[in-house]
């Protein structure tokens, strides 16, 4: 039976009166004047404090995403809510939580981070989970279960299936990371959020999006879920100039969807050179901007291509990726150079 939200919230974080700021305060008339935050009354726009709950940048992505704002929580990239998620519901030194094993690393570093024991599930041979085995390694203690689709690094699609089983029988709550969803077939989980109190689901401008550099994360759950989140994230978590980008790329959300079709056209052309490649053993199905590959000596390849200045990630010392690179589809031309280095490496 899942538990109540007062059950998985720390004692501390559900009585917790939060931090109120001078634009919270101010809730009026039309104003002008603006003589109560302490700014220098120079240097317009910026010496301005933010909108601290980035209201007009919410109101505009829930008509894209087709969810209320108020089931929008955004933030100093999605690791700013996942590290809030442990802040939240995890007591350190007293709970744990679940996470398939590999995926993104953040999720263990937040844990340590928090002081909260971090289990590990390893996915099957064809990089997918089950929710039974997941299950199993919770106990009492267990508030948060976190799971990646598509994973990252392995870049596949989790099964859907499971996915909605984890979430039915798990009395905690499950932390879905679509960062890479707006590449792939499946359907975002953001249309079940009225099914599954217990859901919150990760995006992020960071990929599909173009915009890694503004840092801005989103977390979409149950208005109740959103307004724990919301009471212990820091004042202005969101810059102005991150809530203004983030506003001009919604109105291009056309232009969005042409870099998404043409990176995974880009993707499919370079798996399949990729494949021609001496130095390639396998290249294991992707659902992401980016696939990873099995290679002969990960080690020295990686090493050869940086002295070629190309970089990819080395992802050799992580479960399951034994002499595996994860490779992210670049332009036609960084493509390119990328299969012409690596034509030259000796073998």
């Amino acid at each position: 039976m899942l538990k109540t939200l007062q059950e998985l919230t720390r004692p501390n974080i559900w009585r917790l009166k939060p931090y109120s700021s001078a634009r919270d305060e101010y809730n009026g008339a039309a104003a002008s004047v603006f003589l109560d935050a302490n700014e220098n009354p120079y240097n317009l726009p910026h010496n301005r404090y933010p909108d601290p709950m980035q209201r007009d940048l919410k109101k505009a992505l829930s008509k894209i995403k087709k969810v209320n704002p108020e089931n929008i929580f955004l933030g100093n990239g999605s690791d700013e809510a996942i590290d809030l998620v442990f802040r939240a519901f995890c007591e350190p030194r007293v709970d744990n939580v679940v996470a398939i094993d590999p995926t993104y690393g953040m999720y263990q570093v937040c844990a340590e981070i928090n002081d909260v024991e971090y289990r590990k599930v390893l996915l099957d041979e064809n990089f997918q989970f089950s929710a039974d085995r997941l299950l199993e390694a919770a106990d009492g203690h267990t508030k948060l279960i976190f799971i990646c689709s598509p994973n990252n690094p392995t870049g596949n699609d989790l099964l859907r299936g499971e996915i909605e089983k984890l979430v039915r029988d798990f009395d905690g709550l499950v932390i879905l990371d679509e960062a890479y969803n707006d590449f792939s077939e499946a359907p975002s989980f953001l249309e079940e959020l009225g099914r599954y109190p217990n859901l919150i689901v990760l995006q992020t401008f960071s990929k599909a999006w173009g915009c890694a550099a503004i840092r801005l994360g989103m977390a979409f759950a149950s208005a109740e879920i959103i307004g724990i989140l919301s009471k212990i994230k820091y004042p202005y978590n969101v810059n102005e100039l991150t809530q203004k980008q983030a506003l001009e790329m919604l109105h291009r959300y056309y232009e969005i969807e042409r870099w998404i079709k043409t990176l995974k056209e880009a993707r499919e052309e370079l798996e399949a050179e990729f494949m021609q490649l001496p130095c390639c053993v396998r290249i294991f199905p992707s659902d992401a901007n980016f696939f990873l590959a099995r290679v002969t000596d990960a080690v020295a390849i990686y090493n050869f291509l940086v002295g070629k200045g190309i970089i990819v990630r080395n992802r050799n010392s992580v479960s399951l990726c034994g002499n595996c690179l994860r490779v992210t589809v670049g332009t036609r031309v960084e493509n390119e150079k990328l299969i012409e280095a690596l034509k030259s490496f000796p073998q």
